[in-house]
């Protein structure tokens, strides 16, 4: 289920989660106020989810857009696998995750080739070397991983900027380029990998590739902080104030 895409290539599972977020929020449920940040209100906390209640929700928010006589080319359609939430962005707006997306398929071979030597310095790697060459059956670099004191792997990298999904055949030749020259491989893509090239690249009693797609080279930005700036938030704990005589958020002063 994680690893599933949308007709779009972004993930299945962040598109389900929107809407779901989406449905919680005009059903009183949680408050988004705050770009970014979503809270439980009162209610929130107060209800028990199952699937009934779900439903329930759902057919109570699209009554709700119908009563206030939206047009039909706007009343909410039923979560889909591609499009987003209304209220997830503005009109023309892109989320965070296309924006990285469009700047990471934006760069040069170059350039996401040099990107890839720093991620892989900044999670461990040592001796980080970019090679660049062609007709090197898709290597583009080299470095080395430190188990401990006293072992070490040698590690092979190739940087695939792709739009498309990435086949078997350019694991199968990073593979056959890789041997009796590396322990291991990583292959770093800005696109997905189809189910053959992942099981290919996990093949038993071949050499392991791990297989970096564009969700985890994003979720890799941003736990490493490169290219990115976090914010932070802050909501109020109403909990917090009660012992000090501040009623409930609600009531009566």
């Amino acid at each position: 289920m994680l690893n599933r895409t949308n007709k779009n290539g972004g993930s299945r599972f962040a598109n389900q989660v929107a809407w779901a977020r989406f449905y919680l929020a005009k059903a009183g449920l949680i408050d988004t106020s705050q770009r970014g940040v979503w809270t439980l209100t009162d209610s929130g906390r107060r209800s028990q989810l199952d699937h009934q209640n779900a439903i329930r929700i759902f057919r109570d928010v699209q009554k709700t857009f119908r009563e206030d006589e939206v047009e039909a080319t706007t009343l909410l359609p039923a979560p889909d696998e591609a499009g987003a939430p209304p209220d997830e962005r503005a009109p023309g707006e892109e989320t965070f995750s296309e924006e990285m997306a469009r700047v990471l398929q934006s760069l040069s071979a170059e350039g996401f080739e040099r990107l890839c030597q720093r991620i892989l310095r900044e999670v461990g790697f040592e001796e980080v070397v970019v090679t660049g060459r062609s007709g090197d059956g898709g290597i583009d670099g080299f470095g080395t991983l430190r188990i401990n004191r006293l072992v070490s792997d040698r590690v092979l990298f190739q940087c695939k900027k792709h739009t498309k999904q990435v086949s078997p055949s350019y694991v199968r030749e990073f593979r056959g380029s890789m041997a009796a020259r590396a322990d291991r491989g990583i292959f770093l893509a800005t696109s997905t990998f189809s189910a053959e090239a992942k099981r290919e690249a996990a093949r038993e009693g071949a050499a392991p590739i791990e297989m970096v797609d564009l969700d985890a080279l994003i979720s890799l930005l941003t736990d490493l902080r490169l290219g990115v700036t976090a914010r932070t938030a802050f909501t109020l704990d109403h909990s917090f104030f009660r012992e000090y005589g501040v009623p409930d958020s609600g009531s009566a002063l």
